[in-house]
């Protein structure tokens, strides 16, 4: 069988970190929802949903950030680009959720509609953190 081009193919996702980035998008989701919820019923325990639902998503994914900047240093020169802005991406979604944790911390009605914004955005970066984690993709034709 032929071998063409350059045949590197990156490192396969350990399943500790597949477990670890599986859970911060869809916390950060339900945060959107809650938020959502609060904004058109404005009954508070959903509020209180988002908060909680915000707290798991930095938790869990401190630990894939950790898991990400190890995997940083350990990268080849070829795949450290990638894996910088996969790094980058993990901590901007955990930074923006902290601020989003910080802004839950108020009163209910003030967090309003901070609170839901940053909670999109957040889940946003969550999804692109967790397509780039899971599409660990080839450099090369290693047919």
């Amino acid at each position: 069988m032929a071998h063409s081009g350059l045949g590197l193919v990156a490192r396969p996702l350990h399943p500790l970190q597949a477990t670890l980035l599986a859970f911060p998008f869809p916390l950060f989701l339900g945060a959107v929802l809650s938020d959502a919820a609060y904004s058109a019923t404005f009954h508070i325990q959903w509020a209180n949903f988002a908060s909680w639902l915000i707290a798991g998503a930095l938790f869990i994914g401190g630990f894939a950030l950790l898991w990400a900047l190890v995997d940083l240093f350990r990268a080849g020169a070829l795949q450290r680009r990638r894996q910088t802005i996969y790094f980058l991406v993990l901590l901007a979604t955990w930074v923006l959720g902290f601020i989003n944790a910080l802004v839950h911390a108020k009163d209910a009605f003030a967090t309003m509609p901070e609170g839901l914004y940053l909670s999109v955005i957040t889940a946003l970066l969550a999804l692109v953190a967790t397509w780039m984690g899971y599409s660990r993709f080839k450099l090369g034709d290693a047919s």
